[in-house]
């Protein structure tokens, strides 16, 4: 398995592509636009917003490409919710909004594509591909051909299968959607930061943003190395970290897992595929290195809500497992990781203006694992609402509308939510901190507070608040990603407390915590619940 010096984990696209650096902002700075975060939603949103002519400036905490593009599967794919329940939810008109705005957006990967190809000499592998979606016999969602027949009527170019061709194991029925598409982020990220600065965009790395504030003439976003005086704001940091409510009850986080594993380069069809179990599995072919004799055969799936299940790699385990139970020429494990997924009440994103705020700030979040195309329409559509122009997909992607297509969802999620802050009343999840092994973390109570204690390699204890600077929930270990996360809003920070997902808008607090000095012991805590995608 491929992972950091710091033990999370690193992916396929992490490991074969070479991003540029950038110095943080020099000091306060009047720009046009302001662009919070440095992933594909801000990149895309940026290079538009600089080709129009406008002053853009792009910050992020850490760096370009740092965040959640690095570790998608970089499908270009029908909606993760698919045509029948969007048509059963927002009707048919609506349905055929979104498939074209997924249209769309894959047209224009593929135009930024060849333009950075042509242009900067980035091949960032954009391949047009059939998509199929499956359903094993007993396993999940079967009727395939309601699928296909939503999807005919919101204008996609389907057929309905006896089974997909071409693969070790027999599929049943399968709906084949034409001319979908896949593509290399991180190499489409290096490209695109170069074409922010050809069109004379600003980017800086390492500038984390702390707060908004403002009116309709002009916003401040306040960083740790100065304010930043903007028209326009647009928020593109995967969640916003200015809302402390409005957004996050609409929305819940949940962890992802991928496995890639080598084949012979040959052996299977390069498709794009998706079953509807539960679990669910979404498969891809990746070619690291044209020379070499095989591709990684990139497998994910097995999600849960985002702190709540503190030892997932088990979830590996499982992808695992059944990658080589349907496809028996899989070789050796190349990459393990892990990714954030936020899934939206209704099944759709939000894109547009950010609700309760002024009409200068946008906001582009709700991926529903479908990432790479929500933040690309996010990316178009903000553009046009910059520039006072008309949006064919405004009010279907709206993020002030209400959650009426999913309540159930909805309600279900703020139980679960709600649920979280009960921990605050149980014990620690070891009783002395001499029960936590090296490289491994708990959480201690200690009186009437909670303490997240990692211990390093060498013995040495790294103490932080519990307590999530977001919404005050209690956060859990994380041992495949060596994070703190809350399993509340899914707010992640690293062992030294540093934001690392937001909402959370500043770091844990640290502890200064002697080994000798361990907190009393407290009561065990009960079993946490895991939420499944």
């Amino acid at each position: 398995m491929t992972a950091s010096s710091n033990g999370t984990s690193v992916s396929v696209w992490m490991d074969t592509a070479s991003l540029p650096t950038y110095a943080p902002l020099p000091g306060d700075l009047d720009t046009e636009v302001c662009v919070i975060g440095a992933g594909i939603a801000g990149l895309t949103t940026a290079y538009l917003m600089a080709k129009e002519g406008r002053r853009v400036t792009v910050i992020d905490a850490l760096g370009v490409g740092a965040g959640e593009t690095g570790r998608t599967t970089a499908h270009l794919f029908p909606p993760d919710e698919w045509y029948t329940f969007i048509e059963d939810k927002f009707g048919a008109a609506s349905a055929r909004l979104v498939a074209d705005s997924y249209a769309r957006a894959i047209e224009l990967v593929e135009s930024i594509a060849k333009e950075i190809a042509a242009v900067d000499g980035i091949d960032c592998e954009f391949e047009r591909l059939d998509g199929y979606l499956y359903a094993l016999p007993g396993n999940g969602f079967q009727d395939l051909e309601k699928e296909y027949v939503s999807a005919r009527r919101a204008g996609v170019a389907v057929e309905l299968l006896p089974g997909v061709p071409g693969l070790p194991f027999d599929s049943g029925p399968a709906v084949r959607y034409a001319n979908q598409a896949q593509f290399h982020p991180l190499k489409y990220l290096a490209g695109l930061a170069r074409a922010i600065e050809r069109h004379g965009g600003k980017i800086h790395g390492g500038t984390h943003a702390h707060r908004l504030r403002g009116n309709q003439q002009q916003q401040t976003v306040s960083t740790d190395h100065g304010e930043i005086r903007a028209r326009h704001v647009v928020l593109a940091t995967h969640t916003p970290f200015n809302d402390r409510v409005v957004m996050h009850t609409k929305q819940a986080g949940y962890r992802t897992y991928v496995v890639g594993l080598r084949v012979a380069r040959g052996s299977l069809p390069r498709i794009l595929l998706w079953d509807t179990g539960d679990p669910y599995y979404y498969v891809r072919l990746e070619t690291p290195d044209p020379s070499m004799d095989h591709d990684i055969l990139v497998v994910g799936g097995a999600d849960h809500k985002t702190g709540q299940d503190d030892h997932p790699e088990h979830r590996y385990d499982e992808i695992e497992r059944w990658t080589r139970e349907h496809f028996p020429m899989a070789g050796a494990v190349a990459y393990r990781w892990s990714g954030e997924v936020m899934e939206p009440s209704d099944g759709l994103a939000y894109l547009g203006h950010n609700p309760m705020d002024d009409d200068n700030v946008y906001l582009i979040t709700g991926d529903s694992g479908n990432g790479m195309t929500h933040c690309t329409i996010g990316a178009m559509l903000v553009t046009d609402l910059a520039a006072g122009r008309p949006n064919p997909y405004k009010s279907l992607y709206d993020p002030s509308r209400k959650p009426i297509h999913g309540l159930a969802d909805f309600a279900h999620e703020q139980a679960n939510t709600m649920a979280r802050y009960g921990e605050w009343l149980t014990g620690g999840d070891v009783d002395r901190v001499e029960e936590i092994a090296a490289g491994e973390g708990a959480v201690v109570r200690d009186g009437l507070r909670k303490i997240a204690v990692y211990r390093d390699a060498q013995g040495g204890l790294h103490a932080v608040s519990a307590k999530c600077t977001h919404l005050g929930c209690a956060v859990h270990w994380n041992s495949a990603e060596r994070s703190w996360d809350c399993p509340c809003h899914a707010s992640r920070f690293d062992i030294e407390g540093n934001v690392l997902h937001g909402p959370a808008p500043e770091p844990l607090e640290k502890v200064e915590l002697a080994e000798n000095s361990a907190p009393p012991r407290g009561p065990r805590p009960g079993m946490r619940g895991r939420g499944a995608r």
